[in-house]
């Protein structure tokens, strides 16, 4: 791709943007590097890498790369170093720590994922990394352990620094050397221990000069009690420095061996922090991923130039390469025609580079072998090169390297010459491009031009709009419909005499007022549209605003409603367990009685119990229809498994409907007879949703078996208990059970089977059938 035409389309300022969101100075040096793919293959791997670094940065909340220094020109003389100076090494050991934490994070995807093969290639040496850290502290301190000889030789300067400055701190407080003295401090020269001595009194202290003050006036004096320290002190200064060479040394030759992977591990680095900065940008820039083609197809929506601020900018959407190759986009001049053009230019660029475009999802560009640009005044002194003759020099070179896998975006075509010629030279130019298969967008004033277009296909037109009002550009692409000059309508909003603008009209050609007419009559039937649509926008809108706040407003009554139930649900179980609780209380105490006939007690009881059983009865109906979700069977197939709702289970069909709609199922070992009604169908291996019986709410009835076992009672107290299980039946719903009350003598049998034929809820007993207990077991149906 011609660099020129980089820097034409603003390529180069958005490599620039994008390498401030870079972590490191290496990636700022790669991405302002990058070029765009040529091939389809190439540019979605570069699209495929950003859009897992965006998944990662969403992730993470930052980049897995750390600033890190470029260590290349380092890594490529280590051979030939005796040792890397500690700069150097802490250099080495921030690549390996950024390369250590971007592999830990980027090792995690899928296997399958482009980063996690690039994090794969990444150097990992903690053990060299760690080693380097423990030795050095800083750019100019290793640290006492880095070595047990260094740490030696470290105590033992310390031991001779202390003797040193306690003998000169003896010195400078003796009252006899103050005057001497041009201060009464202790300092280094040369590496030797020193006292500021008045420069006339230098004979007047023993020792050795090694320095003296810029003015003259002061000289630094080692006393000679503390030379052979000073001595000994150089020695281990000497000592030191050699020791730490000696651990340089071995630091350097730890790195030695992988040299060449840690190359290649920052040159990774590098690559991940373009990638990720991509990502960021995208980000910042609010982007998304287009889809890629090579087939020259370029569907932009709602697309933002990314140089202008988003805030102000208009978004336009173009398509080309699909009815049409060829696009004439006409206008008012700083209308948006030349941006719209750097627009498509940039955007095929950025994608080819795996950038994201400020556009919204579902847009698509192509990948081309090269993008032309020719646009803007690029005249040339030096050249005699005039505007017309600089524009024809571009287009030469670009009908002559312009193929089917080529965009061509042209500015002011046949501009700059006699406007006749150069509508010709125009036309013939857009002829040529459309014959060799150019995707190509052009943009003009000539009405020659836009005439031509609507006569060609694989033509089309399209338009800047103009507030002729306000004499302003709105910057909204219109594709379908050529633009009006409106150099009438502006003028005389500018205060032209109307006289004049008559005269002007009468100049045009028929043919030329005719075309206008078109366009005029055009343009008002497109804005009478877009009004119509906006209105409907608006509309719909309301509408949308209004149905919101009546389903707002539905389920706010629904809650409400809901809650009322669940409050009465709860009045009711409290009503009904207080009057329960006070009717047992009462009949208590009438059984304590002893001189009530118990016969025409148990029978007040029962009647009573019967009038309350009722009442709950009328009660629970209230409840119990919005309980149990789902319509009544028409009908049922024998061998269908059910749900039967009053014993509130699974059930299969024996029987089909006879005329009282009676169904015969079977629920475990008990066959029962039910209404139709009762029965709910089962919808596959799901089971049928029901809410929680009424019963089951209102009351705490102890869960219940298919049979009373009475074995052992006395008959008065087997009474009682099959009392209060038909009570309970009554509850739950339940129409059958079964009585176990054994063989034995049959007392115990005869005295429930007459209790039970006088009872007002039992519709019939029978003994038991074969399998079922015989004659030990008494089965009930109740009413």
């Amino acid at each position: 791709m011609n660099e020129h035409i980089l820097t034409t389309l603003e390529y180069d300022k958005i490599r620039d943007i994008c390498a401030t969101h870079t972590a490191s100075e290496l990636g700022r040096e790669l991405m302002r590097s990058v070029r765009p793919a040529s091939n389809l293959d190439s540019a979605a791997r570069l699209l495929e890498q950003t859009w897992e670094a965006d998944s990662i940065y969403r992730r993470f909340g930052k980049s897995p790369v750390d600033s890190f220094t470029d260590i290349r020109d380092t890594l490529e003389r280590i051979h030939a170093a005796l040792f890397l100076t500690m700069p150097e090494l802490l250099s080495v050991a921030s690549c390996l720590k950024a390369s250590r934490k971007a592999k830990d994070i980027l090792k995690n995807g899928n296997e399958d994922d482009l980063l996690t093969e690039m994090a794969g290639r990444l150097s990992d040496h903690f053990q060299i990394e760690d080693e380097i850290q423990r030795c050095i502290i800083s750019e100019d301190e290793m640290a006492d352990n880095a070595s047990v000889e260094l740490s030696r030789i470290r105590r033992q300067m310390h031991i001779v620094s202390d003797r040193v400055k306690d003998k000169l701190n003896s010195i400078i407080k003796n009252q006899s050397m103050q005057k001497y003295l041009q201060d009464p401090i202790i300092t280094m020269r040369n590496g030797r221990y020193a006292i500021p001595v008045k420069a006339e009194y230098r004979g007047q202290v023993n020792g050795l000069i090694h320095d003296q003050s810029g003015s003259g006036q002061t000289v630094y004096i080692e006393p000679s009690a503390v030379v052979e320290l000073g001595n000994e002190y150089k020695k281990l200064l000497l000592d030191e420095k050699k020791e730490m060479e000696r651990i340089l040394s071995g630091l350097t030759a730890l790195v030695d061996p992988f040299a060449s992977e840690l190359h290649n591990s920052i040159m990774i680095l590098g690559e991940l922090d373009v990638i990720f900065a991509k990502a960021i940008m995208a980000r910042d820039m609010r982007a998304t991923r287009p889809t890629l083609n090579e087939q020259g197809r370029i569907r932009i929506q709602n697309g933002r130039h990314p140089l202008l601020d988003r805030n102000k900018v208009v978004p336009m959407s173009i398509h080309l390469g699909e009815e049409y190759d060829t696009l004439i986009i006409t206008g008012p001049n700083t209308g948006g025609k030349t941006v719209t053009l750097k627009t498509v230019g940039l955007f095929c660029l950025m994608a080819a580079s795996g950038m994201f475009i400020p556009a919204d999802e579902g847009s698509a560009v192509a990948i081309f072998d090269q993008v032309y640009a020719d646009i803007g005044d690029e005249q040339s002194i030096e050249q005699s090169l005039s505007t017309f003759s600089s524009h024809m020099v571009n287009l030469v070179s670009i009908l002559k390297e312009s193929n089917t896998n080529t965009l061509v975006l042209l500015d002011e075509l046949g501009a700059g010459t006699d406007p006749v010629e150069g509508a010709a030279l125009a036309q013939a130019i857009l002829e040529h491009l459309q014959a060799a298969g150019v995707k190509t967008m052009a943009t003009t004033h000539y009405s020659e031009i836009k005439a031509f277009a609507l006569t060609r296909e694989g033509m089309q037109n399209a338009s800047m709009e103009f507030d002729v009002d306000n004499l302003c550009p709105t910057y909204k692409l219109y594709i379908g419909i050529p633009g009006k000059s409106n150099a009438f309508e502006i003028s005389k909003r500018l205060g032209l005499s109307d006289d004049v603008i008559d005269r002007a009209r009468e100049y045009l050609k028929g043919e030329e007022v005719a075309f206008e007419d078109v366009l005029r009559g055009a343009e008002e039937q497109r804005r009478r549209a877009e009004e119509y649509s906006q209105q409907m926008k608006l509309e719909n809108e309301a509408a949308n605003r209004l149905r919101n706040e009546l389903e707002q407003e539905s389920k706010k009554l629904a809650d409400q409603k809901k809650q009322l139930r669940e409050k009465a649900k709860e009045d009711a179980q409290k009503i009904v367990k207080e009057t329960r609780h006070e009717m047992d209380s009462l009949i208590a105490q009438l059984r304590e009685l002893k001189n009530i006939d118990s016969r025409e007690l148990e029978r007040v009881i029962q009647k009573s119990k019967d009038a309350m059983r009722k009442r709950e009865d009328e009660l629970y109906a209230t409840v119990e229809k919005e309980q149990i979700e789902g319509e009544p069977p028409k009908n049922v197939k024998v061998g269908e498994s059910v749900y039967v709702i009053s014993i509130r289970g699974d059930a299969n069909v024996l029987t089909m409907p006879d005329q009282k709609g009676m169904v015969q199922v079977q629920a475990g070992i008990m066959k029962l007879s039910v209404p139709l009604s009762d029965i709910r169908h089962k919808t596959g291996d799901t089971k049928l949703k029901k809410k929680p019986q009424a019963r089951e709410i209102l009351t705490n009835v102890r869960e219940m078996k298919l049979e009373l076992d009475l074995r052992g009672m006395l008959v008065d107290d087997a009474i009682l208990e099959i009392d209060r299980y038909i009570d309970d039946c009554a509850l739950t719903g339940r129409k059958e059970f079964y009585c176990i009350h054994g063989k034995g003598t049959g007392a115990l049998r005869m005295g429930v089977q007459r209790y039970l034929k006088h009872h007002s809820k039992v519709q019939s007993f029978r003994d038991g059938a074969y399998g079922e207990g015989d004659a030990g077991v008494t089965v009930v149906t109740l009413k």
